[in-house]
C-alpha cells in the first residue's frame, strides 16, 4: 500500500538556529490563516518542543526516533497517525546529520530517508552571508538521498544582508529561499536548563503562538512550502494486522492514574493511548489539587520539573501520605525521573529540603550540570512487577539531579549499557509493585510496556494485591537479593 499524503521536515545546521519557532509558526500560520489541519511530529526523545508544536496544530505531537524505533515501527506510527490531517511536519533535532557517530546513525537524515520526506533547512545567518551557501551545498552533497527543498535564513539583519544570503544560496545550491526572517526583538519563548520554558509554565501561550505565527506569514512563502511537502514521493508500508484488538477480548477494563500537571508532564500520547488500546481508562492526577489519591488501579507518574513545584508538592501532604499507602497495600506504579523524584523521601534544592512520598529509601539533590543526558540502554537483571528479565530496554534519560543516601538493602533492576541511571550502570528501583527508575521509554518501541502495566493493575483490581516480588520468591519484602551493594553510593 502506497502513502502518499503531503509531508516535509523542518531541519537545520545545528541546534538553537531556530527550527523549533519556525516549525511551530509555520504550523500555526497554516491552521489560523489557511485553515490546513497539520499533523506534528518531532524527531528525538523530545517533551517540551513537542508540547509547543501540539498546542500550536491543536493535535497531538508525536515522536519519531530511529534509535528509540525500528524502521518498522517508525513508518507504521507515523503512516497511522498522520493519516486523517491535511499535511505533516516533522521537527529534526540538531543537526540535520547529526547521530550517535560519524556515520550520522539515528540523525535526522536518516529519518528523513526513511520516511521520503523533502527537507527545508532552516539556515542561522548571524555574522554570516555567502558561507551559507557552502552550508548548504554541504547538506546537499553529504548525503545526494537527502531531498534538501529549501531553505529558510533565519535571523537576518537587514535588505542588504537578505539579498547577498538569497542570492548566494539560490545561485549555488539551486534551491528557492522560501522564507526570511529578520532577528526577533521580543523573546516571547524564554529558555531554561532543558531548553524552551515548557507550554504548562509560560503564562503567555496564546500571545507567542500568535506572535510567531505572525512573523511566518509575514516572512515565509507558505504556499512554497506547501508545494515542496506535495512533491513527497509516495511511501509504501504495510498497515497493521489489529491483533492488538483480540487480545483484548473478554478483559474488564481498569484505570490507571497519570499524575499530569506543572510539576510532571512529560508524557509521550503514544504512552497514554498504548494504555488504552490494552483496555485501560487514564484517569489525570493534579498533585497540587488531589488532596488524596482516587480510587485507580494503577499509578503512572512520568518526568516534569518537579524542583520547580517543591512548595505545593511538600504542601499536599495528603495525596503524598495516600501514595505511600497505596504502594504499602500493593498499587502498581510506575515513575520515570521526576516521578522517582516524588517517590524518594525528600528533595534537596538551594539549602532546603522538601519531603516527597517516602516510597524509596533515598533522598535527591539538584545539581548544577547534568546528571545523566541522552539516550539509554538497559539490561533486566532483576525482579519487577513490569519488565521480564533478560530484556533490553532502549530509552533515554535528561536529569539534573542526583539519588544520595540509597539504602543498601534496595537493589537495583537494570545494569546500563549504555547512559548514567541512579548510580552509574545501574537504573531502577523496586519496592513492591512500584518501579522507579531516571531513564523515560517510549512506547512504540517498547510494545510490552503497557500490556505489563495493565495486566498487574487487572490483578490489583481483582484483589490480589500481593507484589510479585513476594509472588515470584515466597515472601521477600524488598527484591530478591541486593545486586553488588558496593555499587550503591
Amino acid at each position: 500500500m502506497l502513502y502518499r499524503r503531503p509531508r516535509l521536515m523542518i531541519a537545520a545546521l545545528r541546534g538553537g538556529s531556530g527550527k523549533t519557532l519556525v516549525s511551530l509558526g509555520l504550523i500555526a500560520a497554516w491552521r489560523r490563516h489557511h485553515g490546513i489541519r497539520v499533523a506534528p511530529f518531532k524527531k528525538g526523545p523530545d517533551y517540551i518542543d513537542a508540547g509547543w508544536l501540539s498546542l500550536a496544530a491543536g493535535e497531538p505531537c508525536y515522536n519519531l526516533d530511529p534509535f528509540l524505533m525500528s524502521a518498522d515501527e517508525i513508518v507504521e506510527s507515523f503512516v497511522g497517525r498522520s493519516g486523517a490531517c491535511d499535511i505533516s511536519v516533522i521537527e529534526g533535532n540538531r543537526g540535520l546529520y547529526d547521530g550517535l557517530d560519524a556515520q550520522g546513525s539515528c540523525s535526522s537524515a536518516e529519518l528523513a530517508k526513511l520516511l521520503k520526506v523533502p527537507v527545508v533547512l532552516v539556515v542561522d545567518a548571524t555574522k554570516v552571508t555567502r558561507t551559507t551557501a557552502a552550508l548548504v551545498l554541504g547538506c546537499q552533497r553529504l548525503d545526494p538521498e537527502v531531498r534538501v527543498s529549501g531553505v529558510i535564513v533565519n535571523r537576518v539583519a537587514g535588505s542588504r544582508h537578505e539579498r547577498v544570503v538569497r542570492e548566494a544560496i539560490e545561485g549555488s545550491c539551486g534551491v528557492p529561499v522560501l522564507g526570511v526572517i529578520p532577528k526577533e526583538g521580543v523573546n516571547f519563548f524564554p529558555e531554561r536548563h532543558m531548553g524552551l520554558v515548557p507550554p504548562q509554565e509560560h503564562g503567555e501561550l496564546q500571545a507567542a503562538v500568535a506572535h510567531v505565527a505572525e512573523r511566518i506569514r509575514e516572512g515565509v512563502d507558505l504556499d512554497g512550502l506547501r508545494e515542496v511537502a506535495d512533491r513527497a514521493d509516495p511511501l509504501g508500508w504495510v498497515p497493521s494486522s489489529g491483533r492488538e484488538r483480540n487480545r483484548l477480548q473478554g478483559r474488564a477494563q481498569v484505570t490507571i492514574g497519570i499524575v499530569r500537571d506543572a510539576a510532571f508532564q512529560f508524557y509521550y500520547p503514544e504512552n497514554l493511548e498504548a494504555l488504552e488500546k490494552q483496555g485501560a481508562a487514564v484517569k489525570f492526577i493534579d498533585s497540587f489539587q488531589c488532596e488524596v489519591l482516587p480510587p485507580v488501579d494503577a499509578l503512572y507518574i512520568g518526568g516534569g520539573f518537579p524542583e520547580t513545584h517543591l512548595n505545593g508538592l511538600t504542601t499536599n501532604k495528603g495525596l503524598r501520605d495516600s501514595i505511600g499507602q497505596a504502594v504499602e497495600e500493593g498499587l502498581p506504579v510506575y515513575a520515570e525521573c521526576g516521578g522517582l523524584m516524588f517517590l524518594s523521601r525528600g528533595i534537596h534544592h538551594q539549602g532546603g529540603f522538601y519531603p516527597m512520598c517516602g516510597v524509596f529509601p533515598c533522598d535527591v539533590v539538584l545539581e548544577r550540570r547534568p546528571q545523566g543526558h541522552g539516550y539509554a540502554i538497559l539490561e533486566c537483571v532483576g525482579e519487577n512487577p513490569f519488565v521480564p528479565a533478560g530484556r533490553l530496554i532502549r530509552g533515554h534519560e535528561f536529569h539534573y539531579s542526583k539519588v544520595v543516601d540509597l539504602s543498601p538493602d534496595v537493589p537495583l533492576v537494570f545494569r546500563v549499557q549504555k547512559g548514567h541511571g541512579i548510580v552509574k550502570g545501574w537504573d531502577g528501583l523496586c519496592y513492591k509493585n512500584c518501579l522507579g527508575g531516571y531513564t523515560h521509554i517510549h512506547a512504540v518501541g517498547n510494545g510490552f510496556w503497557a500490556e505489563a502495566l495493565v495486566r498487574t493493575a487487572e490483578r490489583y483490581r481483582r484483589g490480589d494485591k500481593t507484589d510479585e516480588i513476594t509472588r515470584r520468591k515466597g515472601g521477600v519484602h524488598y527484591m530478591g537479593q541486593a545486586i553488588e551493594h558496593n555499587i550503591i553510593s
